[in-house]
């Protein structure tokens, strides 16, 4: 293993449920008859699943109606399929969230990773570029369907050091902050700006990751 290698999320259940309880689907804050089909999903990564839930929306018509990351991280998880993080789509035909949960698969497969900033693996980061949002995530950073947005996420001190970099790097605006600690004790932003501005907040971000791993405790 190396800096900069990615770290590919591991998918850890899914379930399809047809016709969902209609009064399951109001404690999840959704109209059961409305979207009777319900996908499940598990991850070892949350931002990755955030991420390829995004995508899904794109890919089919899905809606995604709980995604939430769980305390302490996969490392702590409470079993093991429950991982890091449990995403549910609702949809009107099985057949759909088939399609959103393959669509969500393949992301996580081919585009949605973590990397090590370390050669140990044990600092890794996220500093992924959504060429345009999704149904999902836009409502969630409160921008547009079809936006650029960098999404970036990593251990507390460095997420905060690298945002300052990403946003300085280049012409982008910061639309939603996380601060420390989160649920897994990340932290981190969303930015937005065109794709090659994302994309140069993304890489100074990254930059910026790496050089406090590889030296921590400098001032500068």
């Amino acid at each position: 293993m190396a800096v900069l290698d990615p770290v590919i999320p591991q998918v850890l259940a899914t379930r399809i449920i047809p016709r969902v309880d209609a009064s399951l689907a109001r404690a999840y804050g959704f109209d059961g008859d409305e979207l009777p089909a319900v996908g499940l999903i598990t991850c070892d990564l949350d931002d990755a699943l955030y991420t390829a839930l995004d995508e899904a929306t794109k890919q089919a018509p899905v809606e995604v109606v709980f995604a939430r990351s769980f305390y302490a991280g996969a490392a702590s998880a409470s079993g093991p399929t429950s991982g890091e993080i449990l995403g549910m789509f609702a949809a009107r035909d099985p057949a759909d969230v088939e399609r959103g949960l393959s669509a969500c698969i393949g992301c996580l497969e081919r585009e949605a990773h973590f990397y090590q900033a370390d050669p140990e693996g044990k600092l890794t980061f996220f500093p992924h570029v959504i060429s345009s949002l999704g149904y999902y995530l836009s409502k969630e950073a409160d921008l547009s369907v079809g936006e650029s947005m960098a999404y970036l996420i990593a251990t507390p001190l460095e997420a905060i050091y690298g945002v300052d970099s990403a946003l300085k790097a280049a012409d982008v605006r910061l639309v939603r902050n996380f601060p420390p600690p989160t649920e897994t004790n990340y932290a981190g932003a969303y930015l937005t700006g065109t794709l090659e501005a994302c994309e140069a907040a993304a890489q100074a971000f990254a930059q910026a990751v790496v050089q406090i791993a590889a030296q921590p405790k400098r001032l500068f």
